[in-house]
């Protein structure tokens, strides 16, 4: 197996038809009036914007911009109200700062210098107004998570990743990438540095430790039980990074998991008392 670009190219009118398709037997299927998403202005949220109005129409979709006071990014929310403009969503700009406020105030060992502690408060909340709206207004969260992260455990757990369903989350963030240019996404949006927007200055692949292109094309030959030293190989990466990437992807799993538990076998208190008796 030859690791390269192409490995991931895909038929992009075909993948869009059958996200479009899935997002609407979902809709329908739930007996839901539309869909809520969180519009951050980043390359995911922008194309699942753009997929959920192709599948249901724009006037069923209602795109959360939450915007804080530490993370505000002026090019952000353009590029979110860009998108809401040219899919025609319905939209609510919710200034999420003052109840971020109010929770770091009421936690007794909150510490503002923990700032994946903070960042994860940031990603539970906006998952609390998602589901507020859903729950008001009879919607279906769609979730924006691509398989890259999610993959990497980069992502916040009963956070930015919860959602009623992910449509891309089986896509890579490089496939993301063209196909958000195959629907109309803006190239500004496709183009620009990805980030969850937690902390100023926070960078996707800067935290990852390699860029996009690289850790898809990893991940795609750890799934398909490339041996490591091969894949090594052909991306001129070191083995270590591999081995890194691979660790990772397995000591995050109970993320990617909903509620592990002990499995246990249970026999009723009439049936054990006849067992004795016999």
């Amino acid at each position: 197996m030859k690791l390269t670009s192409t490995v991931l190219d895909l038929d992009w009118s075909d993948i869009e038809a059958k996200i479009t398709r899935f997002i609407k037997d979902y809709v329908n299927k739930s007996n839901a009036k539309g869909v809520v998403l969180g519009l951050s202005g980043g390359i995911d949220s922008c194309t699942i914007a753009a997929l959920s109005a192709k599948a249901i129409g724009g006037k069923n979709v209602l795109a959360l911009m939450l915007p804080e006071d530490e993370t505000y990014s002026k090019v952000d929310m353009k590029h979110a109200q860009t998108v809401v403009k040219m899919f025609r969503l319905k939209s609510q700009i919710c200034d999420i700062t003052p109840t971020l406020e109010v929770i770091y105030r009421s936690i007794p060992i909150f510490d503002p210098l923990e700032r994946i502690c903070k960042g994860n408060v940031k990603a539970r909340v906006r998952m609390i107004y998602w589901y507020y709206y859903a729950n008001k207004l009879g919607l279906l969260v769609c979730g924006s998570s691509d398989k890259s992260e999610t993959m990497m455990g980069y992502f916040t757990k009963w956070g930015d990743v919860a959602a009623d369903i992910s449509p891309i989350m089986d896509l890579y963030k490089t496939q993301v990438q063209k196909l958000a240019r195959h629907v109309g996404v803006p190239k500004t949006i496709s183009e620009k540095q990805p980030s969850p927007n937690l902390w100023p200055g926070q960078t996707a692949e800067s935290e990852l430790g390699l860029d996009y292109k690289t850790l898809d094309l990893i991940l795609y030959g750890l799934e398909r039980f490339v041996p490591v030293e091969e894949i090594a190989e052909q991306l001129n990466v070191e083995r270590e990074l591999v081995c890194r990437i691979k660790n990772r992807v397995i000591s995050v799993e109970h993320k990617r998991r909903v509620l592990l538990t002990t499995k246990l076998e249970y026999r009723t208190i009439g049936a054990d008392f006849r067992h004795r008796r016999g």
